[in-house]
């Protein structure tokens, strides 16, 4: 089974635009079948492929004069140094389209990107399936399903067991993504380190304390952390920032791209076990998080999420960017509606102005309510909330 992916349309639209297109997200989202879906009559080339590699390593300039009139390169960074034969080519002869390059490390490709192909090309980021894009194939509704299973497309397209899937993503990561891009030896303390931030799912993110549980120096944790959020494992939620008020924290949260991944980490092998969780509603705020973040890369718009927090302890779970204003969002996992969810938005509203169309709360219930201004709802009508709050009907 194919999902059709809701950035189709971004990627469409920005190869009528630009010579090159740069596909990012991590391994195994569906960079590769989106590419292939999208752009059916153009050779496909993997840099992973050894002989392929080499031929571009050993002859770039015969490596490219092959595909002279485009190709869909996957994995590109492998070798990087064809990046300066391919502006040659695109400065030469700027059709629109021509190269559509994907890959899964995000530092090593943006330096690369950043230094030879600035104003060639558009940068695009895809991470696993979203809500929407699983609407109407499988129960958007059970939000235990949705944490055990994760999103990645494999899972959903095969209808397959997430525990083999998830163990064999970690093992594969870690044994090759990560030996290439840290030089780490000692694997075990690497993987126990993973596990730790997937325990921190939702919470400020301690970089002395996170350090400390797993015998590393906190420099080493804070270069763990950057490779594990360029390589789209981590994300690290910035909070809000305004002059008026010297109070607020300055500290991230942590989350993982894929809730699903997290869930493993922490030794979840069956759905039965997240019902008394301790950190099912961490598990189930990074869901809603990551949502939010698909939605907005997957409308070609960066992140720009953040969430509010004072020192006297008040706080918004979400704040989700709308043109100057922020829409205020809670996360609650519980299935039944409180009254008490919607007050902590008054203190938010005396900092800044809520659009109009009002905050919102996503629960793990399936009804949908509104309070006064404040809508209540279910993850299966979170996307159809957001479009009516981001753009309401006139």
């Amino acid at each position: 089974m194919y999902f059709p992916r809701s950035i189709a349309f971004e990627l469409q639209t920005a190869a009528r635009r630009s010579p090159i297109v740069t596909l990012v997200g991590p391994r195994q989202s569906g960079k590769t079948t989106l590419a292939r879906k999208t752009f059916p009559d153009k050779p496909y080339l993997s840099l992973e492929n050894p002989d392929t590699r080499a031929y571009a390593v050993e002859d770039p300039r015969g490596f490219l004069a092959d595909i002279e009139s485009g190709a869909i390169l996957d994995e590109f960074q492998r070798v990087p140094d064809l990046i300066s034969y391919l502006q040659g080519m695109v400065d030469e002869n700027p059709e629109p389209g021509r190269f559509i390059l994907t890959g899964s490390q995000h530092f090593l490709m943006m330096e690369t990107v950043s230094q030879s192909l600035a104003g060639r090309t558009e940068i695009l980021t895809l991470l696993p399936l979203s809500l929407r894009e699983l609407s109407g194939s499988i129960d958007v509704t059970d939000p235990d399903a949705l944490l055990y299973k994760g999103f990645y497309p494999r899972i959903h397209e095969h209808g397959t067991d997430p525990y083999p899937v998830l163990r064999d993503y970690l093992q594969t990561y870690v044994e090759r993504d990560v030996r290439r891009l840290l030089n780490v030896h000692d694997l075990l303390s690497f993987e126990t380190f993973l596990r730790l931030c997937a325990g921190r799912v939702g919470q400020l993110l301690n970089l002395n304390s996170l350090a400390n549980d797993a015998g590393i120096s906190p420099t080493t944790a804070k270069q763990w952390i950057s490779i594990l959020e360029t390589s789209f494992i981590l994300y690290r939620l910035p909070p809000w920032h305004a002059n008026v008020n010297k109070r607020l924290i300055k500290t991230p949260k942590l989350y993982f791209n894929d809730v699903g991944l997290a869930v493993h980490l922490c030794g979840i092998e069956e759905r039965s076990q997240l019902s008394s969780h301790p950190l099912r509603g961490a598990f189930f705020e990074n869901l809603v998080v990551s949502e939010c973040c698909k939605k907005r890369l997957n409308s070609g718009k960066e992140s720009r999420l953040s969430f509010f927090r004072d020192r006297t302890g008040n706080e918004i779970d979400l704040l989700y960017p709308k043109g100057p204003q922020w829409l205020p969002m809670e996360i609650k996992s519980g299935k039944t509606i409180n009254s008490n969810w919607v007050k902590g938005f008054k203190t938010f509203e005396k900092l800044q102005p809520i659009p109009d169309a009002g905050p919102l709360v996503v629960y793990g219930g399936a009804q949908t309510q509104r309070r006064g201004k404040a809508v209540i709802c279910g993850l299966s009508d979170l996307h159809a909330q957001l479009d009516e709050k981001l753009n309401p009907s006139p």
